[in-house]
């Protein structure tokens, strides 16, 4: 990541990807409260990305990062294969998951250092099947990192904090979480989805309050999210959107202008990065992102100044020694 940082700043280049969010199926076995996947995506649900398709995308975008997400892409049959195609071109991946299917599936796949299943666990027990509107999904996905760790796979996990997430919950899970030694723990803010119309989620004065009450959490974790976004999540500093940072590609194209807002899809990388005005959100002129500070918007914006402040740097040295 540093190489590709440094060869872009060389080269003066203003906007490029770090993370490509790769979406090869909108599909998905369960009904979160929160996922506006399924909503969105209703009429183009039994499309799907083949292989070629994933890995024509993971060339024109270039970023050193592979996010395989969706949908559930544990659904697709050949998903073992796009994965092995794509580590073989000395790519990281993050495979998102709900881990309902991990379990099952780990055949499919072979522990390498640069691949990390990445589990969703938005809460300890019944507080997480309670969002994700099935009984026994807790139980399954932590049998599934259970077993991913037993046959050496790296294991993180993303928790989504919700307006009525509690804190005694969530202390519990990061406890079972430290016991099962994962890799990693990605923590962010319920974020508003166009197409979901539930109160469920946050905005950014309640985000602030939220993660300043939980931040004693944290402490002790292999987290994920870098220091830098923690302290922005608690209003502790600044930072600017960077919605080019983590392009998104799924069946329908290359999605404007981000992860979360829908403007149009289009063809190509080129197309997506030359045709949209990165200008209007990175300013946050657009009101869809008054209360956007989801990690995928942000998490690019540290990594891009991290270099700029000496202070920062030590802290960021020191949470890649801890993760």
């Amino acid at each position: 990541m540093m190489r590709y940082l440094l060869s872009n700043g060389i080269h003066r280049i203003k906007r490029f990807p770090l993370v490509l969010m790769l979406e090869p199926t909108h599909q998905c076995n369960l009904n979160c409260s929160g996922c506006g996947r399924i909503r969105e995506y209703a009429d183009s649900l039994h499309r799907s990305l083949s292989l070629e398709e994933c890995l024509a995308s993971v060339d024109e975008a270039g970023a050193p990062v592979v996010t395989v997400t969706g949908g559930e892409p544990l659904l697709l049959p050949n998903l073992g294969r796009i994965i092995r195609e794509i580590l073989d071109r000395g790519k990281h991946v993050f495979l998102c998951t709900n881990g309902t299917l991990l379990k099952e599936k780990l055949a499919d796949f072979s522990p390498d250092v640069r691949l990390t299943f990445n589990v969703h666990l938005d809460g300890f027990g019944e507080a997480h099947d309670r969002i994700l509107g099935w009984r026994g999904v807790f139980d399954a996905a932590v049998e599934a990192i259970r077993s991913a760790k037993k046959e050496g796979f790296r294991v993180s996990t993303n928790t989504t904090v919700y307006k009525d997430s509690d804190p005694s919950n969530l202390a519990r899970l990061l406890d079972m979480l430290r016991r099962l030694d994962v890799d990693g723990i990605l923590v962010s803010p319920a974020f508003d989805y166009e197409s979901v119309n539930e109160d469920l989620f946050l905005d950014r004065e309640e985000i602030v309050h939220k993660f300043n009450s939980l931040s004693y959490l944290f402490d002790g974790c292999r987290m994920i999210s870098s220091p830098i976004y923690l302290e922005f999540l608690s209003g502790k500093r600044d930072l600017r959107c960077t919605p080019w940072g983590n392009p998104t590609r799924n069946p329908k194209g290359w999605k404007s202008p981000c992860y979360l807002i829908t403007d149009t899809h289009y063809a190509s990388f080129d197309e997506l990065m030359e045709k949209t005005d990165w200008d209007r959100y990175e300013s946050g002129k657009d009101l869809r992102c008054r209360n956007c500070m989801v990690h995928c918007g942000f998490e690019p914006s540290v990594a891009r100044s991290v270099g700029s402040h000496p202070s920062d740097l030590i802290k960021m040295i020191r949470w890649n020694l801890d993760v």
